[in-house]
């Protein structure tokens, strides 16, 4: 499948020192003439770390992307009905956003952003980084596995001795990602060697 001209928003969640592989996927799907609409989380927005400030990284998706962020509630809701997108991505995907988009909160633009692909019925692709993965937050990645709609990018444990409950996304699987979710079908095998 040929993904240009497909409109696909890339929703950024506070997982900070992720943000530059992610960075380099969106600089890719831009470049095989994807149009991405960026979206950031309130804590992408407004944290300061050592990988950034959070006005740098809305900058740099405003660069990549030649889009305005989505950085509000209500701008985000409209890619429901009136501005819908091909595919949403949450890369990464926090354990704390993996457990409100679970459990039906949405209470950031991108949770909104998914919320809404998810009511015209079309792909939402998540990209895990998260610590406790198999921990406290299994429960909820079991039951976003086996929820319509919703697709993951291929996953492992990057130091299963250290930190056994964490799960990364081997985000170079991204676009193949996003090409099985359009046809409706998990990218397989979805839990992978790291």
């Amino acid at each position: 499948m040929n993904l240009k001209g497909k409109r696909i928003g890339i929703g950024l969640t506070g997982s900070h020192h992720t943000f530059s592989k992610v960075f380099l996927q969106i600089e890719n799907l831009v470049n095989k003439g994807v149009e991405v609409i960026p979206i950031a989380s309130y804590t992408v927005q407004s944290t300061e770390t050592k990988f950034g400030r959070g006005e740098d990284h809305l900058n740099k998706l405003e660069e990549l992307t030649g889009q305005k962020v989505i950085t509000s509630m209500p701008d985000a809701e409209p890619l429901g009905p009136d501005k819908p997108l091909d595919c949403m991505v949450i890369a990464p995907l926090t354990g704390n956003s993996m457990a409100k988009l679970a459990n039906g909160i949405t209470d950031n633009p991108v949770l909104m952003a998914a919320k809404s692909t998810i009511r015209n019925q079309n792909p939402v692709v998540l990209s895990v980084t998260t610590n406790d993965a198999l921990g406290l937050n299994g429960i909820n990645l079991a039951r976003l596995l086996n929820s319509k709609f919703i697709y993951f990018v291929p996953f492992g444990q990057d130091n299963p001795m250290k930190k056994p409950n964490s799960l990364v996304a081997n985000l170079d699987l991204l676009e193949d990602t996003i090409k099985s979710a359009l046809d409706r079908e998990q990218l397989q095998p979805i839990i992978i060697p790291f």
